[in-house]
């Protein structure tokens, strides 16, 4: 240390001058790291969101359509009120369609009672997992794809299964009298068609189905 100072006092440096200088590059060496640490942490932090963003997404933008079929997935018991539904059906075909049907389970249970069975469900990812299930379970007759209900062509079916919110039944009963074939049925679940009569309700609760006959 004795050298380094006179070393420099031998410059003929003026030594107050000497000090400044050295606090300034410490200075500007704490800022270079305080910077890049910022960096670093501004990059991981934009990183995440981008992911949380994308993963978020599909479970997110079906909220922005006018009509929105939160995903809640159907207990055991509602599962087994709508097999229950179906065994007593008495449309003229044993072809269903789920509207919003989430991770599928209502579509391959039916699948494997013998329907052709298909689930419409505005979530990319929950279709994808459906298809992933019918296809680890051979179930060849349960299908699946991304669609809007409103652009669903019901002609093809006899057999509608919807769990729907309260305040959209009201647009789904109109759409169903424009829609439906006759001897087709409705199997409504959580709540009712607002107008409709049903044939025959099983459950309680929120495990509530109500038949409709068209």
């Amino acid at each position: 240390m004795e050298s380094k100072n006179t070393a420099k006092t031998d410059c003929g440096c003026d030594p107050y001058l000497l000090s400044l200088v050295e606090t300034n590059q410490g200075q500007e060496s704490t800022v270079r790291k305080s910077s890049k640490t910022g960096l670093l942490l501004a990059s991981l932090t934009g990183g995440a969101a981008i992911i949380l963003s994308a993963v978020c997404f599909p479970f997110v933008s079906p909220a922005l359509r006018r009509v929105v079929l939160p995903y809640v997935p159907a207990s055991t018991q509602q599962v087994e009120n709508v097999m229950k539904a179906l065994a007593k059906s008495h449309a003229g075909g044993r072809k269903l369609i789920d509207l919003g049907s989430g991770d599928g389970r209502i579509v391959l249970a039916a699948g494997q009672k013998g329907f052709q069975s298909h689930g419409v469900e505005l979530n990319t990812v929950l279709v994808l997992y459906s298809k992933l299930t019918a296809w680890r379970n051979r179930i060849t007759n349960a299908t699946f794809s991304r669609q809007d209900l409103f652009k669903v062509d019901y002609t093809k079916y006899n057999n509608i299964v919807i769990f729907g919110v309260e305040e959209m039944m009201p647009e789904l009963e109109q759409l169903f009298e424009r829609s439906l074939k006759s001897s087709s049925q409705v199997i409504a679940c959580r709540f009712p068609l607002p107008n409709w009569k049903p044939s025959h309700v099983i459950g309680e609760g929120i495990d509530t189905v109500w038949v409709y006959e068209v």
